[in-house]
């Protein structure tokens, strides 16, 4: 009988029967069997680990987002000429406007003139009633009429005292007269012997009396001016005052007339009669005729920049046209606030009210400067960070910027960037919340 072949990994085992033997034998496995099927083994475990780590390397950073190229635009920082300059999209209007409202308030009686006509000043536009008003001025004037008596009774009264104190004056000064030249008679009498002294000094009595009496009322009727002068003066600004009253009196009765304030193109006057005014109600509004200004809604980002006095060039028909803002609303509405440009010389013929257009306001002087296309990555940032292009092409990094002025075609880079970066000027939407992309 053979023996059997010992290995020693080999592993006892229960004998089996075999047909056709006596006994039971063991059969062991060949060496290379068991090579193969621990190669087997580690190769599976080295595949696991090498694949793990193509997927880690394949898996993007946190904060990293995975990009196609051709999604992106890229463009490269240059040292170029900026123009400053800002194009804006105005509309024509009146150069001066003037609002029509209503003094008093009452009801629509009959309409003058038309929306959109041409009125001369003082037309009428509009006529207006008001029985109560008419009511109330009425009483008032005879209220004013009878204080204006007193005043004219006033005068008078101060006249016929100044009257007769001047009477009083004459008469006395007459009197004196008299008296003197009595004295004068009865003194040559007296010298030549035939008045005696007694009755001489009743002629001085009576002289000096009359004296007397002319100076006091003198004194009397000069303090008697100074005091007439300023009565006098206080009733003639009572009266004036009386007489303004009455006129503005009657103004508001004639405010129920309402009339055109300038001459122009009325507008915005679409009253009905029977309508019902209140004092104070706005009811069109007069336009200058021929004479016409450009306004212009300006994006709130320009307010510090745009100022009265700066050039400006409006594109009219085939020609520019030079013109100057005039005035800057510092008012932002709904992102924008307005600027008002005039012309600088004649204004072009054919302009009409609200008629579009295309404006460009120079800003500052042209100077080297490193810059950027101005596009859609502005938009997220506001022009504080920029995506710059790694070195391989392959990735981009968030970077934190400054930016200056901006044209349409440009913005100027003032910080974070130097000539030759590469930055995506594409738009930042997608990937506003990451600071690094990878590029494939």
């Amino acid at each position: 009988m053979d023996r059997p072949i010992s290995s020693p990994d080999a592993v006892p085992s229960p004998a089996r029967p075999v047909p056709g033997g006596g006994m039971d034998r063991t059969v062991r496995r060949p060496r290379h069997h068991v090579l193969v099927r621990r190669a087997v083994r580690w190769g599976a475990a080295v595949a696991v680990v090498v694949a793990g780590v193509v997927v880690w390397r394949m898996v993007p950073a946190s904060g990293t987002l995975s990009v196609r190229n051709d999604q992106l635009t890229i463009e490269t920082v240059r040292s170029a000429p900026f123009l400053d300059y800002l194009p804006v999209r105005a509309s024509v209007a009146p150069l001066h406007v003037t609002y029509v409202g209503a003094v008093q308030g009452g009801e629509v009686a009959e309409v003058v003139a038309r929306d959109g006509a041409l009125v001369a000043r003082d037309d009428i536009l509009v006529r207006l009633t008001n029985p109560q008003l008419q009511l109330d001025v009425t009483s008032r004037e005879a209220q004013i009429a009878s204080q204006l008596g007193t005043v004219s009774a006033q005068r008078l009264a101060l006249q016929q005292t100044r009257t007769s104190e001047e009477s009083q004056l004459g008469e006395a000064r007459y009197n004196l007269l008299k008296a003197q030249r009595e004295l004068e008679i009865h003194e040559q009498l007296h010298g030549q012997g035939f008045e005696s002294d007694a009755n001489l000094q009743s002629y001085r009595d009576e002289a000096d009396y009359d004296a007397n009496r002319v100076a006091r009322l003198d004194a009397a009727r000069t303090q008697d001016m100074a005091v007439a002068a300023r009565q006098s003066d206080e009733i003639d600004r009572e009266a004036q005052r009386l007489r303004s009253n009455l006129e503005v009196v009657e103004d508001s009765l004639n405010a129920l007339v309402l009339r055109a304030p300038v001459a122009g193109r009325l507008t915005n006057f679409d009253l009905q009669p029977g309508q019902s005014l209140k004092a104070g109600d706005r009811i069109g509004q007069i336009d200058s005729e021929g004479q016409y200004r450009l306004d212009a809604d300006i994006d709130e980002f320009y307010l510090g920049r745009v100022s009265v006095g700066q050039r400006a060039d409006a594109e009219i028909g085939d020609a520019k046209v030079a013109m100057t803002v005039a005035r800057v609303h510092p008012q932002v509405t709904n992102g924008q606030f307005r600027a008002e440009l005039t012309f600088d010389g004649a204004m072009p013929a054919g302009l009409r009210r609200g008629e579009s257009v295309d404006v460009r306001i120079t800003l500052g002087e042209t100077h080297p400067a490193l810059v950027l296309p101005n596009g859609a990555w502005l938009e997220a940032g506001g022009g504080s960070a920029a995506f710059v292009m790694t070195p391989d092409g392959h990735g981009a990094d968030r970077a934190t910027i400054t930016s200056g002025r901006r044209n349409p075609e440009q913005v100027e880079i003032t910080g974070g960037l130097h000539a030759g970066d590469r930055v995506i000027v594409s738009s930042y939407n997608s990937y506003k919340n990451f600071n690094h992309l990878s590029i494939h």
